[in-house]
Order: structure tokens, then sequence, then C-alpha cells
């Protein structure tokens, strides 16, 4: 490799950290021990994992004589190797490799296996768009690398981002038993409502800001691109199975909560029953849906789920035709639970977490009627600034995280 070939995606590089704002970081940068040597960051597409590279570049080093970064996408690979590129960086004393977009490299996790095998002082930081495929790299990597996951923005967060008011996340088990403190002093700063309603609408992906008014539209494409570029990449999949995978998406954008028929579903869409779990379970794992079951999900037994939600409130507008408000507010929750503790179907009530706390979701006239003298059941009430005792504000379920 000549020093021309690698000046190329150096200045590309050096381009991008000029670019990058380190303002605001999201939520899961504290909280990666970015110390190991080998971190693999996997996330939807669009939730900011390129900027979280860039960040701690841009944060960690003064001057990039020891670390590179560069996607993995690039046209660049077509005539290199990224063996090739690793051996050259490390020659010139590189010790930190941060690589982007790994699922677009033919066998990536066993050329990055054999890259971290070789130079036993490199460190790498690895990302990818399809949750799916790096879940399948755990064979490969599972004994060396660190995994993490980066969910898209949280209420907080886009209040944050947005400038709007600086919250620190509030752990469930604190939100249940102090939600009332911390609705009052938020919601006497800000007019929370407004700011909800809007982060239901454009505040999960971090290039709203970007996109602007042309950020549905955006998302709408992304999220083709989910099944049309990140599918095939993972799975051997035809591409009739590409357009039934697209037409399923749109069957449960025009019906959500679905409450499938598995049988009805697969003949509406011309396949086996089989066929239809498992392209459930790949949008589940895309970030494209959220299957809430009656048991822990288990993606190598797939059962038929109870509800089929679409992964958060902004899809329900981009892929949507009419956005109803009941389903709108169980989304979100579903959502901002789904993070770090376990959602299932409960016999009554609307969501069961972690096996304990029982949740129905409604509006501001909602009662305790249908999980009533259940033990540590709650209500999670929207259009409501401040709750009390067990009926704790919708939005509150943003702050999280």
């Amino acid at each position: 490799m000549t020093n021309n070939d690698y000046q190329q995606i150096e200045n590309l590089f050096l381009e991008k950290i000029s670019k990058i704002d380190t303002r605001f970081v999201r939520y899961i940068f504290h909280a990666i021990n970015w110390n190991a040597r080998l971190i693999g960051i996997k996330g939807a597409r669009g939730v900011g994992k390129t900027t979280l590279l860039l960040q701690r570049i841009k944060l960690a080093f003064k001057k990039t004589d020891t670390v590179f970064y560069v996607s993995l996408d690039n046209l660049w690979f077509q005539s290199h190797t990224l063996p090739e590129l690793a051996e050259w960086l490390y020659r010139r004393g590189v010790r930190h490799l941060f690589l982007d977009e790994v699922h677009k490299y033919p066998n990536w996790s066993v050329v990055i296996k054999n890259i971290y095998d070789t130079y036993d002082d490199l460190n790498i930081v690895y990302t990818g768009s399809s949750m799916l495929e790096i879940d399948h790299s755990r064979a490969d990597l599972s004994r060396r690398q660190t995994l993490y996951t980066l969910h898209g923005m949280s209420f907080r967060e886009y209040l944050i981002i947005h400038k709007i008011k600086t919250i620190e996340a509030i752990p469930f088990t604190q939100l249940l038993e102090a939600h009332q403190e911390a609705a009052m002093e938020i919601s006497r700063e800000i007019p929370v409502a407004k700011h909800f309603a809007d982060y239901l609408k454009s505040g999960y992906y971090p290039f709203q800001i970007e996109a602007g008014e042309d950020y549905l539209a955006r998302l709408d494409e992304t999220a083709k691109l989910v099944i049309e570029t990140d599918m095939p990449a993972v799975e051997k999949v035809s591409y009739p199975t590409i357009q039934k995978t697209k037409q399923l998406l749109m069957v449960v954008a025009g019906n959500t909560p679905l409450v499938p028929n598995m049988t009805k579903l697969s003949e509406q869409l011309e396949t086996t029953r089989d066929m239809c779990l498992k392209m459930l379970y790949t949008l589940d794992r895309a970030g494209l849906l959220l299957l809430l079951t009656r048991n822990v999900k288990d993606y190598k037994h797939l059962v038929n789920p109870e509800k089929i939600f679409l992964g958060n409130t902004n899809l329900m507008y981009a892929l949507g035709s009419h956005v109803n408000e009941g389903t709108l507010r169980e989304t979100f929750f579903l959502n901002q639970l789904s993070l770090a503790h376990e959602v299932s179907a409960p016999k009554q009530g609307d969501f069961l977490v972690d096996r304990k706390y029982l949740f129905e979701v409604g509006g501001s006239r909602k009662t305790f009627s249908q999980i009533k003298d259940v033990p540590d059941s709650f209500l999670a009430v929207d259009d409501t600034a401040i709750g009390s005792c067990n009926r704790i504000p919708l939005w509150m379920f943003g702050m999280l995280y």
C-alpha cells in the first residue's frame, strides 16, 4: 500500500473529526469501558454510533498519531483489505483502531478476531448498523469482546440535545418511589406536554436535527435500507423474502398494535408460519418492531407474540397512515423500558416489568379498575404533568436513561 492510498482515507478521517460536536454525548458514552481491548457497539440504523466513535476520538486523543477511524462501507475497500490497512497503521504507531459499519465487510468477525490476535497491544472499537449480524459474531468474538447496545434517544436526552433542559437520568425504582418531586421540578421550568409531543413524533433518532423537515421521509428510507441491505448481509434471503418482509412491516404499521393470528398473517403474506415468525423476529432485532411476548423473548425458540408494535413512536409517524393515541402511549412505554428491563405481556394489565411490576398505560382519565388490588401495580398516564402515589406521568418514563 502506498502513501497516496492511505492519504485518501486519512483525509476523510480528519475531515470527520474536525466537524464533530462534543458538547452532548449519549447516555452510553460514560458507561463504556474504553480501556477494553475489543469493544463492539451495536444498534439500529441512525441512533448515532458513528458520532459516538468520533466523539470518543476527539475527547480522548489530543493528537491523531496513535488513533485511526475508518468506515468499512468505504469504496476504498474494493481494492484494499482490512488486514492490509491494520498492518500499515500498526507500523505507523497506531494503537487505537475504530471501525464503523463492520457488517459491510465480508467475514468481518473472523477478520477482526485475527487482527486482535495478531497485534496484542492494539485496541479495537467497532460498530455495525445491523444488530443481527453483530449478534451472530458472538461465536467468534465472545471471549474477546465487550459488547454494548446503543438505543435511540430518550425523552431526557432529547431535552438536553435541544438545549431545553439538562436532567440527570432517574433509575427505575427511584422513579416509582419519588416521581412526584422530580416531575414538579421539571414541569415548573418547561412546558413538558409540548416537548413530549414533539419527541414522540421526531425525537428518537439524533439525525432529526440535521434532517429537519425531511426527517420522517429519511426515516422511512432508513427502514427500507434495514430490510434491503442489512437483512441480506446477515441472512441468505431471496428477493421475494425481502419483499415479503417489507410487506409485513407495512401490515404492522397499518394495524398497530397487531394482535397476530399467525395462520392468517402467513396466508396474507403467502408464506409459511415459521417464515413469518422468522421475519417478525428479524424486524424486532433490527429495531423496526417490538414484539411483546408472554414469557422472556428467546430468539432461538420463536413463539407467537401477544402483540406487535413498531419499534418506536417516530416510526409510527413515518410509516403509519394513522397514529392512534393509545398505541402511541404503549409504544413509547415499551420502547423506553425495553432498554434495561424485561417487559412481558401479563394476564391482566398492559405490561409486566421485570416479572414484578404491573402497568396499565392510558390517558389522564385512566383508573386502576383493570388492575385493582394487584401488588406493585401502577398507572402510566398521558396528558398529566405531575402524578401521585402509583399514578405516574407517562413522560417520566423518558427519564430512565
